[in-house]
Order: structure tokens, then C-alpha cells, then sequence
């Protein structure tokens, strides 16, 4: 993946994550003891953050956020070192996501897309206008993006634009539920031409009619040059040409230091991503990915605790 530029460029959603964590399971009707924190998330802003926490000293972020919050992400992604380009839209709240964590550190979401999904095509011929792909090495779609008509369009256009200025384009599928809202076909159709697809194995299955994972890996490496399946703990699958070519392992997190399964895919996302450019073969890219990923569960929410750069080549 590498070229003559090094950023990464990566197009997705800023969120406002209010994470709950409790350590009983839910009382309906009542209350449930909880720890609870309002963080900065959303799957591509989580992605880009861990993209320069592995090293990768160029990474610019397209979102629109809500005039809301538009100065604290923006804060909080400089901090991070990324190169925020938020688009401020003063007709929808930035989006929000409550993240309920259980005493497993497993995750459920409840979203409201609110600006995220409202990024315009307008939004995007803007920024390449002012220069936003010049020395880009790579794109990066969050799914999220695929989920609205509006967005759609978006992603679609920054897919087929990357594309004839040689820009490899990378995609996360990003939620199972909301691909079953869509439709697989939607999906696939929308997201052609990508030349990376990193879905988890819930949506791999799910894109391939419910095959068996290594199955699922591979049929999909039909449709996209290279397809890197996480398993969460169990690590990932390298797939390539219509085969599995790799298994890769993740570091054991001991049950004790996994709190928080939040943002764990966009850790191996943005470890990945920035791997490959700086010339990491797709297995050494996943298994800077997979060590990653066990950080991030050993923190609340989907941001590295420590944004200082390093090496994961």
C-alpha cells in the first residue's frame, strides 16, 4: 500500500460515546448500578486516533458533527494527533451512541446518527477542492457511512474519486444489525471497487448468507483484493484471490484487564491501516492490528489511553 504520500485519510463518523458499564445485568424497570462516562468515539474518528497512536504521522479525518460539540471532538482528535476536517451542521446534534457494557466487557450500542450520517457529497468535493487527498497513501470508509442515502452517495464518490487518483480505498463494515437493515446486495453493490474489506466475523457471515467464517473470508476475497476478517480474541483471518492465507493470533488479554470491548475493531483498523503504509505485507498489518485491539479492551471507550506515536512495523 505504500506510495509517494504517507497520510491517511480516513472518512467517517465523530460520535459523542456515553459509556455505561455495569457490573450486574440490566433491572428493567428500575435501576442498575453503572460507571458511567461521556468520551469522544464514533468508529472512523476511533480508527483514525489509533492509526497515529501506531504510528502513522499524517492522518486526517472527514466527519460532520453538530455545532453542539463540533469544538470539543475537535479538541479531543488534535489532541489525539489527527487532522480533523469536521463539516458543522446547525440542523442535527452531533451523533451519540450509549455504549452498555457488561461485567464481560462485551458491548451493546444504542445509536443516534444524527450529523454523522448527513455528510454530503457536497462535504466532500469541498475538501478535495482544497486539497484533502494531496499526498494521501490510503482512504478509509467507516460502514457507518452506507447506512443513509446521503452518506451513501458520499462514500461512494470518495471510493470512485480515490480510485481514479490511485488511492487504495479500505472499508469497515462496521455493524451487523444495521447491514441487515440495509440488505447485503445494497451493501456489496455500494461498496465495489474497495480494494480492502475488514468486516468482523458476524459481518462476514452475514455478507455471505450465513457461511462458516474461514468460508465467508474467502468468498468475499473474490469481490476485494484483500479481506481481513477479525475474530476478536481468537485474532484474524488473512484472505486474498478466493483463499485464507493466513490465520493470525491476538496477545491474551487476561479476563481481569479487559473492561471495555468498545472500539476494538477500529484499534485493529487504525493499526492495520497505518501498518500497510508503512509497508507491512498484509500478516504483519494484522498482527499489528491484533495488539491493538488488546489494548484498546483494557480501556473505557474506543480512543488509546496514551496517544503517544509508536512503531507497530
Amino acid at each position: 500500500m505504500s506510495r509517494m504520500g504517507r497520510a491517511l485519510l480516513v472518512v467517517g463518523d465523530v460520535v459523542t460515546d456515553v459509556v455505561a458499564r455495569h457490573r450486574t445485568p440490566l433491572a428493567p424497570a428500575t435501576d442498575t448500578a453503572a460507571e458511567i462516562r461521556t468520551l469522544p468515539g464514533g468508529a472512523g474518528a476511533n480508527a483514525a486516533c489509533w492509526a497515529v497512536r501506531s504510528g502513522c504521522g499524517d492522518v486526517r479525518l472527514l466527519g460532520r458533527v453538530g455545532t453542539d460539540a463540533a469544538d470539543w471532538h475537535e479538541r479531543a482528535l488534535r489532541r489525539a494527533g489527527v487532522r480533523p476536517l469536521l463539516v458543522r451542521d446547525a440542523e442535527a446534534a452531533t451523533a451519540t451512541v450509549i455504549a452498555l457494557v457488561d461485567a464481560s466487557a462485551e458491548r451493546t450500542f444504542l445509536t443516534d446518527s444524527g450529523a454523522a450520517l448527513r455528510l454530503s457529497p457536497a462535504d466532500w468535493s469541498a475538501g478535495v477542492l482544497d486539497g484533502m487527498l494531496d499526498g494521501v497513501a490510503a482512504l478509509h470508509l467507516s460502514g457507518y457511512l452506507f447506512f443513509a442515502p446521503a452518506s451513501r452517495e458520499t462514500a461512494r464518490r470518495a471510493l470512485r474519486d480515490a480510485r481514479e487518483a490511485g488511492v487504495p480505498v479500505s472499508v469497515d463494515p462496521a455493524s451487523a444489525g444495521f447491514l441487515a437493515e440495509l440488505g447485503v446486495d445494497g451493501f456489496l453493490t455500494a461498496t465495489a471497487g474497495a480494494d480492502v474489506l475488514l468486516p468482523n466475523a458476524d459481518e462476514a457471515r452475514l455478507l455471505t448468507g450465513g457461511r462458516e467464517t474461514e468460508a465467508a473470508a474467502a468468498e468475499l476475497s473474490r469481490r476485494h483484493p484483500l479481506v481481513v476478517v477479525t475474530l476478536g480474541p481468537a485474532g484474524a483471518l488473512v484472505a486474498e484471490g478466493g483463499a485464507v492465507t493466513a490465520r493470525v493470533a491476538a496477545p491474551p488479554v487476561p479476563a481481569a484487564l479487559r473492561v471495555d470491548s468498545t472500539g476494538a475493531g477500529d484499534a485493529f483498523t487504525g493499526a492495520f491501516l497505518a501498518a500497510r503504509i508503512a509497508g507491512a505485507d498484509p500478516v504483519k498489518a494484522a498482527e499489528a492490528g491484533c495488539r491493538a485491539g488488546a489494548e484498546a479492551v483494557t480501556v473505557v471507550g474506543g480512543r488509546p489511553l496514551d496517544p503517544t506515536p509508536r512503531a507497530t512495523v
